[in-house]
């Protein structure tokens, strides 16, 4: 009776420890004059044209467009213009992984070469997934050897990853770095898996799930005639405007690689994002045990930490609880979405010119959202 009587005690004690906790990260309200004051000052100097969106427990609190989807035809950004995520992509790659895993169909701890033919044994999905792999970088291969007037796709890339063989750029395991042929491979491992095509999967058991209407993989047909799609721009000192970044040679490879599935390539708007935001907090693609995976570290075989999950960059010790976060950068385009799990706060970025202010304006905003006192 006493044990029991003990025990009832120290649940108590503990549940009104963590209601306090939430509690006070909740009672840390958003500095929104903070954010709209640095985003008004931002795009009076054209420094900053897209769609910022700050939600609280699933409910906008914030949403605003800036700046022109077209500058030539000065049509202007709205909340429901599209944009080009680039590497945001990765993070829906690795729930179909997660959505197959779940499934029973691969294992995180799989061989790679158990599905996909490529001259680097020993590697592991999970390695692909926290960018631990240590595969070359295939574009640099592609941009060497393929012939540009065609378009590449996954098949093509894998074929010469084969054919050239670049070196390793280290052993499985040993150490993080960044890796979109790690992503490239994790799509055609789905379709192997599954036998199905990449972007059908996506738009079936994602997309359409969860009614992301705006959301897919769009060739650059599909983006040229969707009208509300946000055209990316940079900016050039020596005529002091900012330019196509389509009309850049340096911007081509997204032609010549247009048919590659995994690492980005998605395009999307804020309020979508949101809606896939929403969904990460239920059940509704997998369930939430099979989820931790894709926020916990991973170590690396000499046992130091990499703060990468499964497609999400981590920040577990945060001031005001974890926070997951991924961003974009594709020519024109800068994109994040932040999600302060505790608080469930979330940040969305969606920015067409490249401003070289994107990352002390999300830094502000960061701070802003958490609630995050700044010390002088």
């Amino acid at each position: 009776m006493f044990k029991r009587l003990f025990h009832f005690i120290l649940f108590f004690i503990v549940f009104i420890a963590m209601s306090a906790k939430q509690n006070e990260l909740s009672a840390q309200s958003v500095d929104y004059i903070k954010v709209s004051n640095t985003l008004n000052d931002l795009a009076k100097k054209d420094k900053f044209s897209g769609v910022v969106l700050i939600a609280e427990n699933g409910k906008v609190k914030f949403e605003k467009a800036y700046g022109n989807l077209d500058n030539e035809k000065h049509i202007p950004n709205q909340t429901n213009t599209i944009f080009e995520l680039a590497s945001v992509s990765k993070q829906f790659t690795a729930m179909t992984i997660m959505m197959l895993n779940e499934k029973g169909l691969l294992k995180y701890d799989d061989l790679v070469e158990q599905y996909i033919n490529i001259p680097y044994k020993g590697i592991t999905i999970r390695q692909l997934l926290t960018h631990t792999s240590g595969l070359p970088d295939y574009q640099n291969i592609m941009d060497q050897h393929w012939d540009k007037t065609k378009v590449a796709n996954n098949t093509d890339i894998i074929e010469y990853l084969n054919k050239y063989a670049p070196p390793a750029l280290f052993e499985p395991g040993t150490k993080y770095e960044y890796s979109n042929t790690g992503f490239v491979i994790l799509a055609s491992i789905i379709e192997k898996v599954s036998r199905r095509d990449f972007i059908e999967f996506c738009n079936k058991e994602i997309f359409d799930k969860l009614k992301m209407n705006s959301t897919a993989i769009r060739t650059l047909e599909q983006k040229a005639s969707t009208k509300n799609f946000a055209l990316g721009y940079i900016f050039v000192p020596e005529r002091n405007k900012y330019v196509r970044a389509d009309s850049f040679p340096s911007s081509n490879y997204t032609i010549w690689l247009g048919n590659r599935k995994g690492p980005g390539r998605i395009s999307s708007t804020a309020q979508d994002l949101l809606k896939w935001d929403e969904a990460l907090y239920g059940n509704t693609l997998v369930s939430a045990n099979t989820l931790k995976d894709a926020y916990t570290p991973m170590t690396l075989k000499e046992g130091s930490i990499s703060n990468y999950g499964f497609g999400w960059n981590l920040i577990l010790n945060a001031p005001n609880g974890k926070i997951v976060w991924h961003d974009g950068d594709n020519p024109g385009y800068k994109t994040l979405i932040m999600r302060f799990l505790d608080q469930k706060r979330t940040l969305i970025i969606l920015c067409n010119n490249a401003t070289d202010e994107f990352v002390n304006l999300t830094n502000t905003l960061r701070k802003a959202v958490a609630g995050e006192i700044d010390v002088k």
